[in-house]
């Protein structure tokens, strides 16, 4: 993969990776991951589509700034490259926190060059409320998210670490642990937990049903990270939206089973 790099309106340079040709596919990945989470898919997606991958700012290889970690700024980066790249009917896939930048992305600028839309295991509130009980189980209330941010400042490696197991169904190797790790070590702990600040706060049960481009939602089972009833409610209220739920995976579900991942979301894109 060849790095790229694309330079926003506030300055921050953004690192991404074009494999392929046809039909664009956007890869967005979740809360201190990089592109690389999606290395089980690039290669074979890119046999039939154009998949743009990307990390994020403070993310992966793109730049670390001191500003701009809110999920509405990720939503106006993701625009400024699809802009910067000219691309049109784009199919979007998010996964995790990348699906709530998406549905920002949605909510803001409409359907602007985006054809279909992909969410990948999130729920539409991380918060658990009285009228909402499938809420982000490890990050779920304001005492939950300064154990979260002692957890980032004294014990980020273990952090690292846990965030890989926790998103696995299945038993990952030790390199598979180390390498994914190495991918969140490159977004710093201010980054996160600035992020996770503005994140965790959201509640996207308004917006969803108005929603109004082809919606693939994929759910993962086995989650450690949100119950699956909270990312089927998505499916459930966007209209005509198709839900597939991955019976044998976790959170990373395009990791657990990247067959069935890579099959289903070229079934969709191609539809």
């Amino acid at each position: 993969m060849k790095n790229l790099t694309m330079k926003t309106s506030d300055s921050v340079n953004i690192n991404y990776i074009i494999e392929g040709s046809g039909k664009p596919l956007l890869l967005v990945p979740g809360w201190s991951c990089s592109l690389h989470f999606f290395d089980k898919n690039i290669s074979e997606l890119s046999k039939k589509f154009k998949v743009i991958a990307v990390d994020l700012r403070g993310h992966g290889e793109s730049d670390k700034p001191d500003h701009g970690y809110r999920i509405a700024r990720f939503a106006m980066d993701i625009k400024e490259l699809l802009d910067y790249l000219d691309v049109k009917d784009v199919t979007i896939a998010g996964w995790s926190m990348g699906a709530s930048i998406l549905w920002n992305y949605l909510e803001l600028f409409g359907n602007h060059r985006v054809s279909k839309h992909i969410s990948i295991d999130q729920s539409p509130a991380q918060y658990f409320a009285p009228d909402w009980k499938w809420g982000q189980l490890g990050c779920y209330d304001v005492e939950s998210y300064l154990r979260l941010c002692a957890s980032l400042q004294y014990e980020e490696r273990a952090n690292a670490e846990g965030t890989v197991y926790g998103c696995l169904h299945k038993e990952p190797t030790k390199e598979e642990v180390e390498f994914l790790s190495n991918e969140i070590m490159k977004c710093p702990a201010r980054v996160k937990i600035d992020i996770m600040r503005d994140h965790t706060n959201l509640d996207w049960r308004d917006f969803i049903p108005h929603i109004s481009v082809p919606t693939l939602v994929c759910v993962a089972k086995q989650s450690q990270v949100f119950p699956w009833q909270g990312s089927a409610w998505v499916g459930e209220n966007i209209p005509n939206a198709k839900i597939e739920y991955f019976e044998n995976c976790g959170h990373m579900l395009f990791w657990d089973d990247p067959e069935k991942f890579n099959k289903v979301v070229s079934e969709f894109v191609l539809s």
